[in-house]
């Protein structure tokens, strides 16, 4: 599993692509990993914070992740400044936790967890993020149901085209 380090300016993309704050991530390195550009990671920047993420095509063939805001204001950085960073794989391919309440579901519901195997891990990525929102539990399992019976049909939708 690969390990890269690299030092760099942070850059931001123009308001038109996101305006997001960026570090780029060469082609060739990308290519060290065994997903390639489909790889979950865990990036560090200046030993201090940590956070997973997925690459982004910058358009040139290279690549990029984004830094938060928030992530900027911990390290107390801004555009042009110069930070080291570590990309490595993520060992948890979704990238993020599963909700106790999505991972019982799933558990007691053949159905659902069935389509849940089905859709892309962004879209289960998406799911988790708006149901970690979500305190009252009932709600979270409604949520996600409701997610799971709208990506059924359109995944039953591409079939029948």
């Amino acid at each position: 599993m690969p390990h890269l380090s690299f030092e760099q300016v942070i850059g931001q993309l123009e308001k038109r692509k996101g305006g997001y704050f960026y570090l780029g991530i060469p082609a060739e390195e990308v290519a060290k990993f065994e997903q390639g550009k489909a790889t979950r990671l865990v990036c560090t920047i200046d030993q201090k914070v940590s956070y997973s993420c997925g690459l982004n095509h910058m358009g040139d063939g290279n690549f990029f992740i984004i830094v938060a805001t928030r992530y900027m204001k911990q390290l107390k950085k801004q555009i042009g400044d110069i930070v080291a960073f570590e990309i490595t794989e993520d060992p948890n391919p979704l990238g993020v936790k599963i909700p106790e309440a999505l991972a019982v579901l799933l558990e007691q519901d053949e159905a659902a967890k069935a389509v849940f195997d089905k859709i892309t891990d962004g879209k289960k990525r998406s799911l988790i993020y708006s149901i970690q929102k979500i305190k009252d539990i009932d709600k979270q399992v409604q949520k996600t149901l409701d997610f799971l019976e709208e990506e059924d049909r359109k995944l039953k939708k591409k079939t029948r085209v």
